[in-house]
């Protein structure tokens, strides 16, 4: 029959092993957010540097091209991730006087996550 103290030991390690494991979820948990958060920044700056002479790329504001959508309304009349491969491509839209824009697959991960970021709800 085991002696008590072994029980203890073998119990304490228990708590110490569940411990441990918390400890890792949390830290990755807190990772995968910085990480989501650098990649938010990211696609904010892009988008501020490519597409804010014509578009409304915050939470408020009008678009300063009348036609350009506010990015916060895309999901409306598109699924934001059905964007990545226009990003991807190149963006063509109707209007003549909007630029082609093609984005690395980074770039297009980080402007993805921004604008899901911004979407009105």
């Amino acid at each position: 029959m085991p002696s008590r103290s072994f029980s203890e030991a073998g119990f304490s390690a228990v708590r110490l092993g569940i411990a441990a494991s918390v400890a890792f979820l949390l830290a990755s948990a807190v990772s995968t957010s910085a990480t989501e958060k650098t990649l938010i920044n990211k696609g904010e700056v892009l988008v501020r540097e490519n597409c804010s002479r014509c578009h409304a790329i915050g939470k408020e504001g009008e678009s300063p091209h009348k036609e350009a959508p506010p990015f916060r309304t895309l999901a409306k009349n598109y699924p934001i991730d059905d964007l990545a491969e226009s990003l991807a491509e190149g963006i063509v839209s109707g209007h003549p006087d909007m630029p082609i824009f093609v984005f690395s697959p980074h770039d297009v991960e980080a402007i993805i996550q921004y604008l899901q970021s911004i979407q009105a709800q």
